[in-house]
């Protein structure tokens, strides 16, 4: 589908001249004599006069600077043939503009650089300005103002880009034909974080014609938010199957991670950044490569990826933001926070205000900390008045500096609008803890963990709810495995993490019960030989078994203290007790 129609660019360039220049008439030879020309008149006598006698041999002088002349000639010659050459009939191909790399990237399915999305959108407004009624290019207005708002976390684009994609709908319906402008409200919707509208227009458009493979990354966004696992795989897959390269990789590298197929994951997003030629698309798969760096708890490889991505675009402030990350994690604060200060002015991002507040306060900067956390509140109603949905950023600051029962209040609106995917269970897991709740709280963050994803502070978080709850077998293993994870996964949380490990302690010996299972019952003890087949033939059988314990085991007949103490006094008055003597006959076989 045809969604950038504008003017053909040679029809608005001026006529270049004919590299050949004007032809002579008759197809003469310049400088030639039309009686020696070949097909000129036969009959045309040659000039009489000086110019019929042949001119004497020239000398040696006069032939050194005939040639010194003819030299110069040509390369005067030469040299304006080549300015004389056109730019079309270079063999060299033209270099494309701004608008036409914008144009490419976006019919590529990549990113594209910002001053290339600054000049597509230049281009377009004037052209709209000119040509009201073009609906495509009016789509394409509005999908640039959504993706300028998204890269610049400008929300007051989405405004603009919303006007912008109902002016194309109102000049041509999207059941005629406009499905990009119902992909572009599809991605507005997810910048906004409305996953369940962006499902609705996504779908709306496959169904009109499946084959759209613009529809799926925004389809594939919308099901993520959504945790809906198995629809983001199909679409995935999909889009897969109608666009080959880089953009298919790079969603499919992130679905691996997504999953927690780490070594997946990172060998398709090397092959994405090694495949990548477009500088915005070079840098968007290094910076790829820098999180799942930094998520195996790698500082330094995520430092170098974050690097390489900023020298291929210097505009990808993303990149910038994951290495103040890993600069922590190496434990280069003062780096770290210049970082951090400096993408805060580039891409003001909620969530990397929360992190540079945080780092402040595990720096003990407590004003400094109280400071950031004012520009987050700044920034969180900055985007909720461009109806941008930022409940999980606000959730998590209320949660650990704030109020647990307002972010359980936040969370649970997001699960009743079907947002369930991990980080949303993650959030209200720990928000229902840190309210009181644990109980509850132990089923979400449960459900975050056994996603598969590869996140310390999910597991961080479940361990904390599991040892509040006595059950340290389970706590001690989810703990161990966010300090295994990312040792430094965060500045306040991971010192927290060893400290609860630590007083967690050493597991028995065995292991944790609910690590190994039960012992098995020690086998019975094999049956006391009895002497009572020797004495089968007695006809009463009864009085045997009480002979039996008797003459077996005689002492429970003598409860007595010790042997060695009484044993003597029973054998000296054994004679002289004539009832003991009558016993003991009486017993005598």
């Amino acid at each position: 589908m045809d969604v950038m129609p504008q003017q053909d660019p040679e029809s608005r360039r001026p006529s270049q001249p004919s590299p050949e220049g004007p032809r002579p008439p008759h197809d003469a030879t310049p400088g030639a004599d039309p009686r020696t020309t070949p097909g000129a008149d036969p009959y045309v006598m040659p000039a009489e006069g000086a110019t019929a006698v042949p001119p004497p041999p020239p000398t040696l002088r006069t032939t050194l600077r005939r040639a010194a002349f003819g030299a110069v000639a040509a390369g005067v010659l030469l040299a304006g043939a080549l300015v004389a050459v056109p730019d079309g009939k270079d063999d060299r191909p033209k270099e494309p503009g701004p608008v036409e790399r914008a144009e490419a990237a976006a019919t590529a399915g990549s990113p594209a650089s910002l001053s290339d999305l600054t000049a597509l959108i230049g281009d377009r407004q004037k052209w709209v300005e000119a040509h009201p009624a073009d609906a495509p290019s009016w789509a394409t207005l509005g999908s640039a103002y959504v993706e300028w708002g998204r890269r610049s976390a400008d929300a007051a684009y989405f405004g603009r880009a919303e006007e912008a994609l109902k002016r194309s709908l109102e000049a041509r319906p999207g059941e005629r034909g406009n499905g990009e402008a119902w992909v572009g409200m599809a991605a507005l919707a997810n910048a906004r974080h409305d996953f369940l509208a962006a499902k609705r227009w996504g779908e709306t458009v496959r169904k009109q014609d499946p084959k759209t493979w613009s529809v799926y990354p925004v389809l594939i966004d919308a099901y993520t938010g959504l945790g809906d696992v198995k629809a983001a795989t199909e679409a995935t897959e999909k889009f897969g199957e109608l666009r080959k390269g880089v953009p298919a990789l790079a969603r499919t590298a992130d679905l691996y991670r997504g999953q927690g197929w780490r070594e997946d994951a990172l060998a398709t997003a090397r092959e994405a950044a090694d495949r990548a030629t477009a500088p915005a698309e070079k840098a968007e798969a290094l910076h790829r490569l820098g999180e799942l760096a930094w998520e195996r708890g790698e500082p330094e490889e995520a430092v170098a990826q974050f690097d390489a991505a900023l020298r291929t675009d210097a505009g990808h402030h993303a990149s910038l933001a994951g290495k103040a990350r890993a600069l922590v994690a190496l434990d280069r604060t003062d780096e770290a926070v210049a970082a951090y200060q400096s993408v805060m002015s580039k891409l003001p991002r909620p969530a990397y205000a929360l992190e540079l507040g945080e780092l402040y306060a595990s720096l003990e900067l407590d004003g400094d900390a109280r400071s950031q956390y004012g520009k987050l509140a700044e920034l969180l109603e900055q985007a909720k008045a461009a109806g941008v949905d930022e409940s999980v950023v606000q959730a998590r600051y209320e949660s650990d500096h704030g109020d647990p029962a307002a972010a359980v209040e936040l969370l649970r609106g997001q699960w009743k609008k079907q947002h369930r995917s991990a980080a949303v269970a993650d959030a209200l897991g720990w928000a229902l803890h840190r309210a009181g709740k644990s109980e509850e709280g132990l089923e979400y963050a449960r459900q975050a963990v056994d996603t598969g994803v590869r996140n310390a502070s999910y597991a961080y978080h479940l361990g904390v709810i599991e040892r509040e709850l006595a059950q340290y077998g389970p706590a001690r293993r989810h703990l161990e495995e966010a300090l295994r994870t990312n040792p430094a996964f965060s500045p306040l949380d991971a010192p927290k993490a060893r400290e609860a490990l630590e007083t967690l302690g050493e597991p028995p010996p065995g292991g944790p019960g609910d690590m190994q299972p039960p012992p098995p019952p020690p086998p019975p003890p094999p049956p006391v030989p009895s002497p009572e087949p020797k004495r089968e033939a007695g006809p009463e059988p009864k009085p045997e078994p009480k002979k039996e314990p008797k003459r077996e085991s005689p002492k429970p007949e003598a409860p007595a203290p010790a042997p060695s103490q009484t044993a003597p006094a029973p054998s000296k008055a054994a004679p002289s007790s004539p009832a003991a003597v009558e016993a003991d006959s009486s017993k005598s076989p």
